[in-house]
């Protein structure tokens, strides 16, 4: 059951966040949401004993991008001394200005998937369900 599953959902439209809220919400997961990229930083310290099992991530956010925070978790498995390539939390990023070069440095980093916004509804929820539960297994 997904009903203690925690996801962050970081855009700084609030419509945006709203809408995958609505989406995801009858998942029965626990959504939190941060309007930047700093947010999110922010939540991932606070709550490092009480971690997040999935990132929602716009690309492109005032003070710190998507890709930022990407960057901040990888280093952080560096002093940690993990060497793969993912991130502690799957991440999924969300774009509407995604150019190739952007999605293409975002997966090579371990990003989980790359969606293009606008995103159609069982498209997002089914790379959530898929992220999830690759997250699960790791």
């Amino acid at each position: 059951m997904l009903a203690t599953r925690r996801v962050l959902i970081a855009d700084d439209d609030l419509e945006v966040r709203s809408g995958i809220v609505d989406l995801l919400s009858p998942m029965g997961l626990e959504i939190l949401q941060a309007e930047s990229g700093l947010e999110v930083l922010d939540w991932l310290g606070r709550r490092a004993r009480d971690p997040f099992d999935l990132l929602l991530l716009d690309m492109h956010m005032p003070g710190c991008s998507g890709l930022e925070v990407l960057t901040a978790l990888r280093a952080r498995h560096a002093a940690e001394s993990r060497d793969d390539l993912h991130p502690i939390v799957p991440t999924i990023f969300c774009s509407g200005r995604a150019e190739p070069e952007l999605e293409r440095r975002a997966l090579e980093m371990g990003a989980f998937s790359f969606l293009r916004k606008p995103v159609r509804p069982d498209h997002l929820r089914g790379e959530v369900l898929r992220a999830l539960d690759a997250g699960r297994a790791a």
